[in-house]
């Protein structure tokens, strides 16, 4: 049975038991999916315990909409962290983890405002402040993240190396349903209509053409577009279908 810890000074106590062992770290907040099911596999596969996390982070959400929306199958999450033998879950409350009020917060002056950031004004913050209160209360070997968010995790990794943080930031594939479209919890909120049209998203940016011809047909197919861009050898966008919000990306 997966150990729940609700108090972070019940934690701070088998953190110190638990000194000297590998620890993998799979960051979420919950509503979990085949996608964070392959980062928790990755991380049992490497390391002695795996430590996971469920918080619904309100910092990381632009839209109030969003965040009241946002699932909380807390039930089925713990059910499936069991099956899987997850050691530990980290289940803390905002005044836990923003006991200063979000006074202090870990920003980034470049990457952050491209691409998702430039929509989202604010959301990195919120998310680079949040994994560094966690890394310092988990302390572990390593840290799990998919590379569905891949701006996300660009970001991390450069805080990891910006601040000396000794921890090993594993990259994990997309996991994707069988039409292609990427696992995501918000997948849930899309109609019976939408949930069919989604998979044109991931077909289109691995169909080779350019972004803009993308853009166009993203927009004719029903989509509103936010961005789709090319970094490096990735192709990343970010659509509304209706009221939810899809990313993606794929390596060309």
């Amino acid at each position: 049975m997966t150990q729940v810890i609700t108090h972070l000074n019940d934690w701070r106590l088998i953190r110190q038991q638990i000194a000297g062992r590998s620890i993998g770290f799979v960051p979420t907040m919950g509503a979990l999916h085949q996608g964070h099911v392959a980062l928790f596999e990755r991380s049992l596969a490497g390391n002695d315990l795996t430590v996971g996390s469920i918080f619904v982070n309100p910092t990381q959400f632009n839209n109030p909409d969003d965040l009241k929306n946002y699932p909380h199958p807390y039930e089925k999450d713990l059910e499936i962290l069991t099956r899987l033998k997850v050691d530990y879950l980290l289940y803390p409350t905002f005044d836990q983890i923003y006991f200063d009020g979000y006074a202090y917060k870990i920003s980034e002056s470049e990457f952050s405002n491209q691409l998702c950031g430039k929509y989202r004004p604010g959301h990195f913050e919120g998310v680079l402040t949040v994994v560094m209160k966690l890394f310092n209360l988990v302390k572990p070997t390593r840290a799990y993240f998919g590379e569905k968010d891949y701006q996300q995790l660009s970001l991390i990794r450069g805080m990891v190396d910006a601040f000396f943080i000794d921890i090993e930031i594993v990259p994990v594939p997309t996991v994707r349903d069988d039409d292609g479209l990427a696992l995501s919890s918000r997948n849930q909120r899309l109609s019976r209509e939408e949930r069919q049209k989604a998979p044109i998203f991931q077909r289109l940016l691995s169909s080779g053409l350019p972004p803009e011809n993308i853009k166009t047909e993203l927009t004719r197919n029903g989509f509103l577009v936010d961005y789709i861009e090319q970094h490096g050898n990735r192709i990343l966008g970010a659509v509304f279908l209706g009221n939810v919000r899809l990313i993606d990306n794929v390596e060309i």
